[in-house]
């Protein structure tokens, strides 16, 4: 359904106590540099009825209160997202603040999860997702017509992947809680240390984001259906439900969007599958899970000619291709940046050609996604919204834990037939 929301106010916050000059100046990775900069959305449901915990849902006026003030306290902490980034190259540490807002939603909570529209769902963000090059993060607190309310939050790709984003929610929601500084994972900022900047890039992260109509829907798989895929692919080296379903979704892909030659020129295109891999666990030894910055890189899977018809085959090129973002990669990456900069340079010309048609998988699922309790009890829902990547899966657990939902974006035209397709639909909840 079409969200009616309306702005109720605006305002900034800053860290409780200012940034000391020793950290004013937070200098981006390599890593960081050659991220798009774009939001990474998470919208966070509550339901009214909740009373867990000790701040009862319905007292508006003291949850944002309590929102406000631990948000000002964990910044301190993170300062680097009151900031404002620069030249792609650094973080001006100013305080200069995030922007909270507040807005009222015309429609029932329940109407939005019983029929969640990720390109709606946007509304209850506070920035359009593909402008990430300056502001570092952002709230809106939107409160729903019943009294239930969503946290929208967003965190510019340019400083933070996805479990630095997690992170940072888990440290907001203990430090709203009240709970003990023991209890607080704090960040370390290792990750230019790790992966010097570069003064030149050669190439402009932005060119993935797309100018094309892109359609962003929301595919439910159950437990039980993703076990009926791995089955009918049969065993592999890479016992994975990420796999087997980032496989299962690109053959019916390549089936609906007709992906032989129809032009001169397309018979020499070539297909790539890219999974998103967290790094921190890979390195020797391994990183914390609070090294806060871009800490991950693609494995890249070329599939075969035969993959539409060997998923098997193909889930173990996954496999593989994943298995290689071990400690020997990061050694290389870090020893030979500038060779990983000419390998992106000539990715993004041959993508920017029609060359190379990429399509990108990023897993949020085991994440503690459901874990953002700020006070009142754990969020009913967790979803993303419409983005403007196109050929873009991302995976995330379900509130019940039963499968996974992939949020799947598209071109317009090709999302009609892929959404309609008899086998697709055959595995995916209505």
């Amino acid at each position: 359904m079409k969200l009616n929301v309306e702005v109720m106010s605006k305002e900034i916050i800053k860290p409780s106590s200012p940034t000391s000059d020793q950290f004013r100046c937070y200098r981006l990775s390599f890593l960081d540099q050659i991220s798009p900069p774009v939001y990474n959305p998470l919208i966070l449901f509550y339901r009214l009825t909740i009373t867990e915990g000790n701040i009862k849902t319905d007292d508006k006026i003291k949850i944002i209160d309590y929102l406000k003030q631990s948000l000002t306290d964990v910044l301190t902490y993170f300062y680097p997202l009151a900031g404002r980034i620069k030249e792609n190259m650094f973080v001006n540490c100013n305080d200069e603040g995030v922007p909270f807002g507040e807005t009222r939603v015309q429609c029932k909570i329940s109407d939005v999860l019983d029929n969640p529209v990720p390109d709606e769902l946007n509304k209850l963000l506070p920035f359009v997702l593909d402008d990430g090059d300056e502001v570092p993060f952002g709230v809106q607190f939107n409160v729903f017509s019943c009294g239930g309310f969503a946290i929208g939050v967003c965190i510019s790709h340019k400083i933070a992947d996805a479990l630095s984003f997690f992170t940072f929610l888990k440290t907001w929601a203990t430090v709203c809680r009240g709970d003990p500084p023991s209890s607080i994972a704090f960040p370390e900022f290792v990750s230019a240390e790790l992966f010097p900047p570069k003064t030149t890039l050669g190439f402009e992260p932005r060119s993935g984001i797309s100018t094309e109509k892109i359609v962003t829907k929301r595919f439910a798989f159950t437990a039980l259906k993703i076990q009926e895929i791995k089955a009918n692919i049969g065993d592999t080296t890479y016992p994975s439900r990420i796999a087997a379903l980032s496989a299962f979704i690109w053959t019916r892909f390549i089936a609906t969007t007709k992906a032989n030659a129809t032009h001169e020129g397309e018979d020499n295109r070539f297909y790539a599958i890219v999974h998103a891999v967290n790094l921190r666990k890979r390195f020797d030894p391994p990183l914390p899970d609070h090294s806060f910055g871009n800490l991950y890189r693609i494995a890249m899977t070329i599939p075969t000619k035969n993959s539409q018809q060997d998923c098997r085959n193909l889930v173990n090129q996954i496999g593989e291709s994943i298995r290689k973002i071990d400690a020997e990669y990061i050694k290389q990456l870090r020893d030979g940046l500038g060779r990983h900069l000419e390998f992106m340079r000539e990715s993004i010309e041959s993508f920017m050609k029609g060359e190379m048609i990429t399509f990108n998988v990023t897993s949020l699922c085991n994440f503690p996604v459901y874990e953002a309790d700020f006070g009142w009890g754990k969020p009913v829902w967790v979803g993303s919204a419409g983005l403007t990547f196109k050929n873009l899966v991302v995976f995330m657990d379900p509130i019940n834990g039963d499968g996974i939902e992939a949020w799947i974006s598209l071109k317009e035209e090709e999302m009609g037939t892929f959404e309609n397709d008899e086998i697709m639909r055959a595995f995916v909840v209505s």
